[in-house]
């Protein structure tokens, strides 16, 4: 049987959350850039939403990524959710805030002005303090050091958060020790050091160089 391939966009945060729980398990798998701006006819023919990311597995296509991830979750032990039907209720819950959370940072990179930046920052800085209160002992989500589906989630805004830091100090997370302490273990995390590409910062920052925050990032290109 052939190894399932992801088809992925470069960037994409909701891609990198499969990317992360197939590195985690060590699942072997094939992956397909494509140009969302350009996507190709086999492309728009298999995604019923026209997103990124796709699994296909034989001649099954998945699409969504927290359905994706909760498929390899099933079919590849150990597991990364609760066996507790609430308490996995409630990691869903969280899985999708994660998302929309990721959906208000991509608003702010594509601000056009420091208002409209500013606008959702505040709102991001609110929903954070949620997180905090939830957060469990231990450096992931859920307590302990164990991986779960919510910390693949959460994973890929706090990347971009640090890209976003480096360039133009924010402070977001300055009120929230647990989410700092998080973030760095998530950093740390081989399997999520390895679920973008070897050229994703630079990438990151030539995408989003035209909003508001983007000036930042040219002003940091340009002291290297």
């Amino acid at each position: 049987m052939s190894l399932p391939e992801l088809v992925s966009f470069p960037l994409c945060p909701f891609v990198q959350r499969a990317v992360i729980v197939l590195r985690e398990k060590q699942v072997p798998f094939t992956i397909r850039y494509i140009d969302l701006d350009n996507p190709p006819d086999w492309f728009l023919a298999l995604s019923p939403l026209g997103k990124v990311p796709l699994l296909s597995v034989g001649d099954t296509v998945l699409f969504e990524s927290a359905v994706i991830a909760e498929y390899l979750d099933e079919t590849h032990p150990p597991a990364l959710m609760p066996a507790d039907p609430l308490a996995r209720a409630q990691a869903r819950a969280w899985i999708e805030f994660a998302s929309n959370l990721l959906g208000r940072q991509y608003r702010m990179l594509v601000a056009k002005d420091q208002a409209g930046f500013d606008e959702e920052f505040a709102a991001a800085h609110r929903e954070l303090a949620f997180v905090e209160r939830a957060h469990a002992d231990g450096p992931m989500f859920l307590g302990g050091d164990t991986l779960s589906l919510v910390d693949a989630g959460f994973a890929p805004f706090f990347m971009r958060f640090e890209l976003m830091n480096r360039a133009r100090p924010l402070a977001l997370l300055d009120d929230y020790p647990k989410l700092r302490r998080w973030a760095a273990a998530l950093a740390d995390r081989d399997s999520v050091r390895r679920s973008v590409p070897e050229d994703f910062n630079d990438d990151f920052r030539r995408r989003f160089a035209g909003g508001w925050f983007g000036t930042a990032f040219a002003d940091t290109a340009a002291m290297h």
